[in-house]
């Protein structure tokens, strides 16, 4: 398991259904801004990938995925610095995996 529930624990308060919530956004946002983020990556459009990343990283960061934020944090400034686009495109495979790996785990531990 790559993600934790900690983050979400503590703001739901013992609110289940809080936590079946946050879980269901998630599933609802991330995977369109995950293609929107490869979109923007495969038109070299750094403003979007700056943009992407940005959004995806909170998401992320929720769910206790610190690796995949860090890695959403590096896309995000190598966007905004139009930096390497090879390491751009180094990066997001990973993030994306992490992404999806996480989006199974989630659909089947929360039956959703």
């Amino acid at each position: 398991m790559i993600y934790s529930l900690d983050k979400i624990n503590e703001m739901a308060d013992g609110d289940q259904d809080f936590v079946v919530s946050v879980i269901s956004v998630f599933l609802e946002e991330v995977p369109s801004d995950v293609a929107a983020l490869e979109n923007a990556i495969a038109a070299k459009d750094y403003e979007q990938i700056r943009k992407m990343a940005h959004k995806i990283k909170p998401n992320v960061d929720l769910l206790g995925m610190e690796q995949t934020r860090a890695n959403a944090l590096d896309l995000e400034t190598l966007g905004k610095n139009q930096g390497d686009m090879d390491e751009i495109e180094k990066k997001f495979p990973m993030l994306k995996l992490d992404v999806e790996q996480v989006i199974g785990e989630l659909k089947t531990d929360f039956k959703l």
